[in-house]
């Protein structure tokens, strides 16, 4: 392949990571604020901190591990284990980069005490089965600050130009050996200000937080699974 040929490739390549990315933005904006929570089971425990989302996502993955090895994996994983993950976290930085602020990843920590430690709160829990954590923030910002709330006040919190965001880990049993990993995002904003900031915000920005998530599925599954052989040894 000549230097010419080369140079087409490459042109080729990138025109359809553009197109692609303009398609998925495009996609993104068009279904804001279309969440149909009736597609996916019901969640009591998350319907009680919000329960008309503007975005809700989903995701499940069978797991051959007990509902327990299944739930304990989740809230342990270190997503930063995860070179898929890493890049992401690097991409989200290289606006930064380029402005000569440093990257400083984060050492290894388990998701759920990653989360907390950057203001989030856990909004309930349910033992071996399922948590809830919540924040409102302002993430169209360069720098996003998470601020939690008490579990009674969640809910209602309604004050303008914010965004309440909720997220679960939970793992539903299928029978003695095997479980539902699941996990899942729900979004609303405070005001009609915030909605357009977040809407602008998440279009583009949902493809990285949605492939984390993504990533966490198979890695929650692998190392329960091997756990639990583990366990029946």
């Amino acid at each position: 392949m000549n230097g010419e040929q080369v140079a087409r490739w490459a042109g080729a390549v990138t025109g359809a990571v553009i197109a692609g990315c303009a398609a998925y933005v495009t996609l993104a904006w068009a279904r804001y604020g279309r969440a149909h929570t009736g597609r996916h089971p019901v969640d009591e425990l998350l319907d009680g901190f919000l329960p008309n989302p503007e975005v809700d996502e989903y995701h499940c993955l069978r797991v051959r591990a007990p509902t327990a090895i299944t739930y304990a994996t989740a809230k342990n994983i270190d997503l930063m284990a995860t070179p898929a993950v890493r890049g992401i976290f690097w991409l989200r930085a290289l606006p930064g980069l380029l402005r000569g602020r440093p990257f400083r990843p984060a050492g290894p920590r388990s998701i759920l005490a990653g989360t907390l430690a950057r203001g989030w709160g856990v909004l309930a829990e349910v033992p071996d089965r399922e948590i809830v954590v919540g924040a409102y923030t302002q993430p169209w910002h360069e720098q996003v600050t998470f601020r939690s709330l008490p579990p009674d006040e969640f809910a209602s919190f309604d004050e303008p130009g914010y965004t309440k965001i909720v997220w679960t880990l939970a793992a539903v049993p299928l029978g003695p050996h095997e479980s539902m990993f699941v996990t899942r995002i729900r979004v609303a904003t405070t005001d009609q200000i915030s909605r357009r900031k977040f809407r602008r915000y998440w279009a583009p920005m949902s493809a990285g937080i949605l492939l984390i998530r993504y990533a966490i599925l198979p890695t929650v599954r692998r190392e329960a699974e091997r756990t639990a052989r583990r366990a029946q040894a």
